[in-house]
């Protein structure tokens, strides 16, 4: 009877090494979420890149990992660096942030959204545009979005209306944007606010 229970407490601890990948750095990367083919599941793929946990876009662009929510199916990513004194985002010549459709991850609707140095054209979309819009408290506040002073910006909340795969960055359109998570209407304490994108994805049943 011993030796039973000792081969099934083997087969749980094979199992569930190789269920759980390694820690990247010091984060935990809990199932379903993959680095490699041995362990996670491959359809959930993040990378462990020099200790730094990264999710990959469908353009090929890495945004770092903060943190992961597995009870909830969410992670956070930072978003792309704004280039000093030119108001374009980091990923500006891949065309902001894109998800592949097919993977399991989307774009959640607990994202404020604000688009910066856009055209005139954006004026013509339903986006909150005004003096008040959150990216006038960005661009006033905080040292990287200085450089995007004087120029038209706007916000919005990601709902379920709009595409979940993508932020989009373009010359011609808004070069640059960040995003505010669970942002509270009307808080303008730009310190106290959560820069990044969250992210979900689809739960294993």
């Amino acid at each position: 009877m011993q030796e039973v229970l000792f081969l099934v407490f083997l087969s749980l601890t094979s199992v569930i090494a190789y269920d759980n990948c390694p820690k990247c750095g010091t984060m935990d990367v809990p199932y379903p979420l993959s680095t490699g083919d041995s362990c996670g599941n491959p359809s959930y793929r993040v990378y462990c890149n020099n200790g730094v946990l990264n999710f990959l876009s469908a353009t090929g662009f890495y945004y770092k990992i903060q943190s992961i929510d597995p009870s909830a199916s969410r992670l956070i990513i930072s978003p792309p660096v704004i280039l000093t004194n030119t108001c374009m985002s980091s990923d500006l010549s891949l065309g902001g942030l894109t998800i592949d459709q097919n993977s399991p991850f989307n774009i959640s609707s607990r994202n404020t959204v604000m688009l910066l140095n856009c055209s005139e054209g954006i004026l013509l979309s339903p986006l909150n545009c005004s003096l008040s819009s959150p990216c006038r408290v960005f661009e006033r506040g905080v040292g990287e979005g200085r450089g995007c002073g004087d120029t038209l910006c706007c916000s919005y909340l990601k709902d379920s209306s709009m595409t979940s795969h993508r932020i989009r960055a373009r010359v011609g359109g808004c070069s640059a944007y960040t995003s505010v998570v669970d942002l509270n209407p009307g808080d303008v304490n730009f310190h106290a606010w959560h820069y990044g994108i969250e992210l979900q994805w689809i739960p294993l049943t």
